[in-house]
């Protein structure tokens, strides 16, 4: 019996991982803020006035955009989100409910440049109950969500035409209250890490009531105490060291996994689908159509989970493909010990730009460097093409000595790393598998 418990434990740490890591940040945020967004309110935009940096302490942030970010809580009832135009510039606003499901996008590829005013239904609302002129709605799967904007920037000089744009980027509560938001609730915590984390999935899951087709997954815990109305610390001691024993196994499995998820090309993980397991909530911008749906219910739960951990809030690709590696084209982990070249030619075709970020293991966070570049993409000034209008891009922890590696070149730390190329609006050639991109030589 206790093996099957420790079993069942196993399971639910994966299936409730994305829940609680989210919600999680989401508390964070609100209280302490996330990398330079300062701590802010639920129904207001916080947002990040400079691009990222290694200070920014999330995992696999981007260097490309500045981020304006809300936590939206929908107990006050319905908000109205007004977007700025935005011409031709590129942004985009995601929409990611507790569960991690990107149920929404608003943005240049979705909605274009016009700007607009939106309704954000909670869950439970009628339709037509709140007469807000006829504006365009989005109903949140889940009481609490997350938006995501990102807004490309084009050096310097751009930030103060981006900050104009966040400034105009509002949420407004139709109906006045003085109640505050709910939030995420509090979790008595004390136990350890393991037993904390049940702790949260228990209250948080009856909180934030996950998609009917996962309901069942979710009763099957109920041995566990994860559907009771009594906290975990009231279980019978063999049920916490099946929690206990569980969450070390799951999180083991689920660290291993996220090195080995997607088809492996040339050394380079590609798996344009790693969010798609949204099978239930499509609102504005969100694909409803089966190539973007994950329906095998025994690799849906794990690839949310490793979607979660290694990069949380990520878009769909469509939207946005990440491409990662951890090894060399002779299938060694890269390492700031040697010299590495990545030639690409021809560059990727991408509808918006792209970038190739370098990240530290095991946080994935950027690598502090002494020319302050954590990137190099399509937008980098000072970058020497090759005569066939391809690029190499050298990287190492010490700088090249040669002129032309050294000014494209992409600051690796001392120990190992992992880069990751997004292509943001990824051309057909990619999404179809006919662009395909090198290997990492090791050059020293």
């Amino acid at each position: 019996m206790t093996e099957q418990l420790t079993e069942l434990a196993t399971e639910a740490y994966v299936v409730g991982f994305p829940l609680v890591f989210d919600l999680e940040q989401v508390a964070r945020f609100t209280e302490a803020g996330i990398g330079s967004v300062a701590s802010t309110p639920y129904n207001s935009f916080g947002h990040a006035r400079e691009l990222a940096g290694p200070g920014d302490t999330f995992v696999s942030i981007n260097n490309d955009t500045v981020y304006s970010i809300a936590q939206v809580d929908l107990g006050v009832g319905p908000v109205k989100l007004t977007v700025p135009a935005t011409g031709d510039r590129y942004f985009v606003l995601q929409f990611v409910d507790a569960w991690t499901d990107n149920f929404a996008y608003i943005g240049t590829r979705s909605t274009g440049g016009g700007g607009g005013e939106f309704l954000l239904l909670p869950p439970d609302a009628d339709e037509g109950a709140d007469d807000a002129a006829g504006l365009p709605t989005v109903r949140f799967p889940t009481r609490v969500a997350t938006i995501v904007g990102r807004w490309a920037v084009d050096g310097a000089d751009d930030l103060p035409a981006v900050h104009a744009l966040q400034d105009a980027l509002t949420l407004t509560p139709l109906h006045e209250t003085l109640v505050p938001p709910e939030g995420v609730p509090a979790v008595d915590g004390g136990q350890g890490e393991a037993l904390d984390f049940f702790e949260k999935l228990r209250v948080w899951s009856q909180a934030f009531p996950p998609a009917p087709r996962d309901r069942a997954a979710l009763d099957s815990y109920a041995p566990l105490g994860l559907v009771s109305p009594y906290p975990i610390a009231e279980q019978p001691e063999g049920v916490r060291q099946a929690l206990v024993d569980g969450y070390a196994l799951g999180k083991e499995a689920l660290e291993s996994a996220l090195r080995t998820s997607g088809t492996l090309i040339d050394h380079w993980m590609v798996n344009l689908h790693v969010f798609d397991y949204n099978l239930d909530y499509f609102e504005v911008g969100a694909i409803d159509s089966p190539e973007w749906k994950l329906t095998d219910p025994r690799t849906r739960y794990a690839t949310r989970a490793g979607a979660a951990l290694g990069g949380l809030w990520g878009n769909h690709a469509y939207e946005a493909a990440y491409i990662m590696t951890y090894e060399d084209a002779d299938g060694e982990p890269l390492s700031g010990e040697h010299v590495y070249r990545l030639r690409l030619s021809p560059t990727p075709p991408v509808g918006a730009f792209w970038s190739l970020t370098m990240y530290d293991l095991p946080h994935y966070y950027l690598v502090a460097n002494p020319i302050d570049r954590y990137s190099v993409g399509d937008r980098t000034r000072g970058l020497v093409y090759d005569d066939d209008g391809g690029l190499t891009i050298t990287m190492s922890a010490t700088r090249p000595t040669d002129e032309k590696a050294a000014a494209n070149w992409l600051p690796a730390p001392a120990g190992r790393f992992r880069p990751i190329l997004r292509l943001y609006l990824p051309g057909d050639e990619v999404l179809d598998g006919h662009y395909r991109i090198p290997a990492i030589e090791r050059i020293g």
